[in-house]
């Protein structure tokens, strides 16, 4: 059976913490579905861990990062290589609620480009994270939906539903950080493309060690925070932005997996 949702799961020397974060993700994911664990290089400890899982639940698969390493790199090149017509990006840390992961993609399937899961909508929460880090998320999130009609109050969370057709063809130019959330939502808002949000209860990392950079990170979030609040843009206009930096999908090649 082809999937229907693609989860996207970038990782950096989890280790053994992956084990009870994908046990609960495939304990709750109804549709059907295939988990990708991308890594930037062979010997990351996350690996063992996902390969004793693949054995028993096919759904898994370890796949190695090669468009460069770090968080945006992964995430570009697990939804270049997502089968599936959504693709769910979410964290390997337990901090979001895996239980969503079918409500965001469903959201995708009515319609919109971007599901996003929001802490800062009426309903939403966060509990622990480095308060100022807390604080600007929600003012920029706060300020792009009521400012630049972003769709969702919480543009900044990586726990989002994509249409996977949606990014192939704006294209993904972050490559850095985490700020791909943000720069997929702005695209969406400057295109007018429907954008939709659902509470979430997000808890700050209970599992293994945070790799999260607010210092190099904030440039990318600042960029593409002023760039959704520009006129709207046409396809066409959007796509030549990316074209020369276009990089070939690994879509028809052999991945390097251990599933």
């Amino acid at each position: 059976m082809n999937p229907r949702v693609s989860v996207i799961v970038p990782v950096y020397n989890e280790g053994e913490a992956i084990v009870r974060c994908l046990e609960r993700m495939l304990r709750e994911l109804m549709l059907p579905a295939e988990v990708l664990i991308v890594h930037d290089m062979p010997e990351d400890t996350t690996v063992p861990y996902v390969e004793r899982i693949a054995r028993t639940d096919p759904r898994v698969r370890a796949v190695l990062n090669t468009y460069g390493r770090g968080p945006a790199n992964a995430i570009r090149f697990g939804i270049d290589a997502a089968l599936a017509p959504v693709a769910v990006v979410t964290m390997a840390d337990g901090c979001d609620d895996p239980r969503q992961i079918d409500e965001l993609a469903r959201l995708v399937d009515r319609g919109v480009v971007v599901a996003a899961a929001s802490r800062y909508m009426p309903g939403g929460q966060q509990v622990g994270g480095p308060r100022l880090k807390r604080m600007m998320s929600r003012w920029a999130g706060r300020s792009l939906y009521t400012f630049a009609r972003a769709g969702t109050r919480d543009a900044t969370n990586s726990f989002k539903a994509y249409d996977t057709a949606f990014v192939r063809e704006v294209g993904i130019e972050s490559r850095t950080g985490f700020e791909i959330g943000l720069e997929l939502t702005a695209k969406a808002t400057r295109l007018r493309l429907p954008v939709a949000e659902i509470p979430t209860i997000w808890l700050d990392r209970p599992l293994g060690e945070s790799h999260f950079d607010l210092g190099r990170f904030l440039p990318g979030y600042l960029r593409w925070y002023l760039f959704a609040y520009g006129r709207r843009l046409s396809r066409e206009k959007l796509t030549a932005r990316v074209r020369t930096a276009a990089v070939p999908s690994p879509r028809g090649t052999e991945f390097e997996k251990t599933a």
